[in-house]
């Protein structure tokens, strides 16, 4: 049922079907809101908070992952190594927890979110999630007073936290679908919308002028049973594979999948889907293969056949010193 769902909004989003003929003036009256709440914010009838500290807004107008997570723990390595003090506010999606918290490394993907979850065990910085951004990031600071910055991971529409600099990531190949707002496509907002930010990433495909390029890339798997025990993808050769991918784009996992040389049973699931032991039930697999936030959903009961492939954003460096100049000196602009 999860599957048809995805196959339902692929169909859907990325090109035109008669069921159009209903969802545009839904879509409009989306739309009509959208610019609605946002000039609320604009002119101060909704009110933004700002916080004592920089904040950068990792984002994307479109529903569905496009590579955000990846580009965050990048970004909180580059500014790191800039000699910055980052901290990571996020929602938490998948998770059951409203009032801000910080997330652990042994913290629980169901009750964290499995993204959050994914960037607090790389330990790179503290990671902290909340519905309400602003509180989560004061939280944050108040248990870390060293951080300096800020990053929030996937809130560009929410206007209640001021942000210095907005960074967009478009999906290189899907990119805005067949172009329509919400329900009858998969925008957010409108493209008109990427001028506001201050750098365009593009994760894959082409890039235009003004944008940044971004790659994921890795070739090297873990066991979820034993992080240590490592594995090229040439060790998968030959075998009786299936793969799963519960994000926002699965068919990218299994693309690169293929460009391995790997031939899997593929499996898509929903973005952020909470897997069950029966999901993984496939008596036929010598070993089944998933990305790093599924990994961190199916660890608790995963056996020795599962394996997840560890990748990494590789972005223009160029992107950095124009972050950098961004949020110093702090000056926080209105949403």
């Amino acid at each position: 049922m999860q599957t048809s769902r995805t196959h339902w909004l692929e169909r859907h989003w990325y090109r035109i079907t008669p069921l159009h003929a209903i969802l545009l003036p839904i879509s409009l009256i989306f739309l009509l809101l959208t610019f609605a709440r946002r000039a609320l914010y604009a002119v101060g009838i909704l009110r933004s908070e700002a916080l004592p500290v920089p904040v950068i807004v990792v984002g994307n107008i479109t529903v569905g992952g496009t590579g955000k997570t990846p580009l965050t723990l990048w970004l909180a390595q580059q500014l790191i190594a800039a000699g910055r003090r980052p901290g990571i506010i996020s929602r938490g999606f998948g998770g059951d927890n409203v009032a801000p918290r910080a997330v652990g490394s042994h913290d629980d993907a169901e009750a964290v979110g499995d993204e959050p979850l994914l960037m607090a065990r790389r330990a790179l910085c503290p990671v902290w999630i909340g519905r309400d951004r602003a509180a989560a990031g004061r939280a944050l600071l108040a248990a870390h007073p060293e951080c300096d910055i800020i990053i929030s991971d996937d809130g560009l529409q929410h206007y209640r936290l001021r942000r210095d600099a907005e960074i967009i990531v478009v999906d290189g190949k899907r990119r805005f679908g067949n172009g329509f707002p919400l329900p009858a496509g998969p925008l957010r907002e409108l493209p008109s919308r990427l001028k506001r930010a201050a750098a365009v990433v593009v994760n894959g495909g082409k890039i235009t002028p003004g944008t940044y390029q971004m790659q994921l890339e890795g070739a090297t798997f873990y066991n979820l049973r034993d992080p240590a025990l490592r594995r090229s993808a040439d060790d998968f050769r030959n075998m009786t594979l299936h793969a799963v991918a519960g994000i926002g784009n699965p068919r990218r996992f299994f693309d690169q999948l293929a460009v391995f040389g790997l031939r899997a049973l593929c499996h898509p699931f929903p973005d952020h889907y909470r897997y069950t032991p029966a999901d993984l039930a496939f008596a036929d697999a010598d070993a089944i293969l998933m990305t790093e936030k599924d990994a961190v959903k199916c660890a608790p009961f995963a056996d020795e056949k599962c394996w997840a492939l560890r990748v990494d954003a590789h972005i223009d460096p160029a992107l950095i010193p124009l972050i950098l100049k961004k949020v110093a000196p702090h000056g926080s602009q209105a949403a």
